[in-house]
């Protein structure tokens, strides 16, 4: 069966939710936005693209700041309407330089800080 990425289940705005997970770890690492460009790209180049809602601007993870993520597995759920895109990920995958954009956990009310950025 061919991947018809017209079959995905996007929002009104054209976007799609992507899930980056690290394909050895399986460490969850971010969360981004792609529309039906954006997932062609990933598929044809291997390297996660990205669209940037604040940018309007295609990304591709990595470009500028060598944080690259290279693609594994390219994973649809069951509604067809969020990706999960299994990665290996070069340096931190977080703008603020940490692994992973799930840094901050919520325990008992409070909010604990689960990692440093790196370097």
């Amino acid at each position: 069966m061919t991947f018809a990425p017209d079959t995905l289940r996007y929002n009104d705005a054209g976007l799609i939710p992507a899930i980056a997970q690290d394909a050895e770890s399986g460490e969850v690492l971010m969360m981004a936005w792609m529309n039906a460009e954006a997932v062609a790209k990933t598929l044809e180049t291997g390297r996660v693209t990205y669209w940037s809602r604040s940018r309007q601007a295609f990304w591709v993870k990595g470009e500028s700041s060598g944080h690259v993520q290279e693609l594994i597995d390219f994973r649809v759920d069951c509604d067809r309407d969020c990706l999960l895109v299994m990665v290996r990920q070069t340096g931190p995958a977080c703008h603020t330089n940490r692994r992973s954009c799930f840094y901050t956990a919520v325990r008992e009310g409070a909010e604990v800080e689960l990692m440093a950025p790196e370097g």
